[in-house]
């Protein structure tokens, strides 16, 4: 790992550790860092800019509240951040699904989510990087069943659906993907200065 990476997950982990002991300065320095990416995954998955700004202060509010359970030798911050922001964000999808957002939406926010904790995170934020370059290189149809699942939240059989294409056909492109961006996230992980 770089020297600046190494840097900005110090950084991220002093930042949580004041927001633990309730400083608001560490959750200031924490949205510097990390909003943009927050709101831009939340826009990616709602197409809709309010709702992506509602995810990302959803996002920062649950960090300030659960700061002081975030064991930083479990994950980094960024990722924890990014699996936070991606929930939210699906959450919102859904309930569009079943009938509309209500307007007890915002005392919704205030409950815990019950998503993946700290152990089951995505890998270092390096490793989210090295997976949207894979996931760039891609062929097509295997980049574009992959984002239907990943940030829509559709089903195999919803992709089915809406790209006209035979369902095992959208399976085998999403595992194919897949395979592909382990391989290359191996490769990143196995390369000199990645992860060990």
């Amino acid at each position: 790992m770089s020297a600046d990476a190494d840097a900005r997950l110090a950084q991220d982990r002093d930042a949580i550790a004041r927001m633990a002991a309730r400083d608001p300065g560490g959750l200031e320095a924490l949205y510097d860092r990390h909003a943009t990416a927050i709101y831009s995954l939340a826009l990616r998955i709602l197409r809709d800019a309010a709702d992506a700004e509602d995810v990302t202060q959803e996002v920062f509010t649950q960090a300030w509240t659960q700061a002081d359970r975030f064991d930083p030798s479990r994950g980094a911050v960024a990722a924890w951040l990014t699996v936070l922001g991606r929930s939210r964000a699906l959450d919102r999808v859904r309930r569009r699904r079943r009938g509309g957002l209500a307007d007890g939406d915002a005392a919704a926010a205030t409950i815990p989510d019950p998503g993946p904790s700290v152990e089951l995170m995505a890998a270092a934020a390096e490793q989210v990087n090295a997976a949207r370059t894979a996931l760039g290189v891609l062929p097509a149809e295997q980049r574009d069943a992959i984002e239907l699942a990943y940030y829509e939240g559709l089903t195999h059989g919803e992709i089915a659906a809406r790209t006209a294409t035979p369902l095992g056909t959208v399976k085998t492109r999403i595992r194919a993907g897949l395979q592909r961006i382990r391989e290359a996230l191996r490769v990143s992980h196995d390369a000199p200065g990645g992860r060990r």
